[in-house]
């Protein structure tokens, strides 16, 4: 991954250990993952879950504490709250899909997912989560490399990169014709 290194010893300048810190234990993504399926209230999580009420509260709360979930007063009875995804935690559902895809590929036993996890818009099983390019490009672990943030842009003959479009929500890749592309 190039001629630069992380440095592993430093759990503050990287996000790895960060996200660990909010997200790094079972419960916690099983409450995203049933915040994503829709649950909202806390007797919803603890019936659904089979989490005991003590680490739930627990886990509830560090997740609004990082800003993942918000407690709201639920709109017809004040009386009782509602924990909402944040847009913090909606951008931590790529990380869960590819989590679940690994899960369903490496797991012990086999998975039969059923129901699927679908496109809205034709209904067809979405593809595997993929590290892609600026300019939309699939790559592997072996087009990834470690540079400093001086040295962006500059490519190992001299020359120097200038971003492309990207790909954004909604975008149509090819990711056949980019894997294609990209071993030429």
């Amino acid at each position: 991954m190039g001629d630069v290194r992380e440095p592993l010893r430093e759990l503050i300048e990287c996000g790895l250990p960060q996200a660990l810190e909010v997200m790094g234990e079972r419960w916690s993504f099983m409450i995203l993952r049933a915040s994503f399926n829709g649950l909202k209230h806390f007797e919803e999580f603890l019936s659904e879950l089979g989490i005991a009420r003590n680490i739930l509260s627990n886990r509830l709360a560090k997740l609004v504490d990082h800003g993942i979930l918000k407690r709201e007063p639920c709109a017809d009875d004040r009386r009782k709250i509602e924990y909402r995804l944040t847009n913090k935690g909606f951008d931590l559902l790529p990380a869960m899909i590819a989590l679940r895809q690994w899960g369903q590929k490496y797991g012990a036993e086999f998975v039969d997912e059923d129901p699927v996890l679908v496109d809205q818009h034709d209904r067809l099983p979405i593809g595997p989560v993929s590290i892609l390019a600026h300019d939309g490009r699939v790559l592997s672990h072996e087009d990834l490399w470690m540079v400093r943030k001086d040295d962006l842009g500059k490519r190992a003959d001299g020359s120097v990169a200038t971003t492309g479009t990207g790909t954004n929500t909604g975008d149509v890749v090819d990711i056949e014709a980019a894997r294609k592309a990209a071993a030429v």
